[in-house]
């Protein structure tokens, strides 16, 4: 089984929790990839819940999906909480859904322009009533093994934060 396989039942029902909320989610992959996204893809009918997003692999991919003046940045570094809550708000806000979800890591074997060790992963979300933030950290340079961990993170992040009204 591959591992969109694996990930569709947590999907379906990640989208069953925001069609019955009558909500939307937005998201902004980091060391995942796209995995994030391309999970919550995999349920039919993705576009009663899902509202799009992108990759945040860069300073310009930053800067065009979230909008936000680089003063809004200052004294962070990524791979924080600070800084996945910022792009959880921001992914949320520029899409014009109730839910932003994002994730920035390390995925490792090679070296992050940063110097987080690899492995290391912070995945947020802000809903309607707050935000929530999950640690991921594997102590592996593995980088397919890290982007599948960092994706599962995020997903039971989601779902937690869904089944819980936040």
């Amino acid at each position: 089984m591959n591992l969109l396989q694996e990930l569709h039942p947590q999907a379906t029902r990640i989208a069953a929790l925001l069609n019955e909320r009558d909500e939307k989610i937005a998201v902004a992959d980091g060391a995942t990839g796209g995995l994030i996204a391309a999970a919550l893809l995999t349920v039919p009918g993705a576009l009663s819940f899902y509202v799009g997003g992108g990759i945040v692999y860069s300073f310009k991919a930053r800067d065009v999906l979230f909008d936000l003046p680089r003063e809004a940045y200052q004294g962070m570094r990524s791979v924080t909480e600070e800084y996945a809550v910022l792009q959880a708000r921001a992914i949320r806000d520029r899409m014009e859904a109730e839910w932003g979800i994002a994730e920035s890591g390390s995925a490792g074997s090679s070296k992050h322009p940063l110097g987080v060790a690899s492995g290391r992963s912070i995945a947020a979300v802000a809903g309607p009533l707050g935000e929530q933030t999950a640690i991921c950290e594997t102590d592996s340079d593995d980088r397919i093994a890290n982007m599948e961990a960092f994706t599962r993170n995020a997903l039971d992040l989601l779902e937690d934060a869904l089944s819980q009204k936040i």
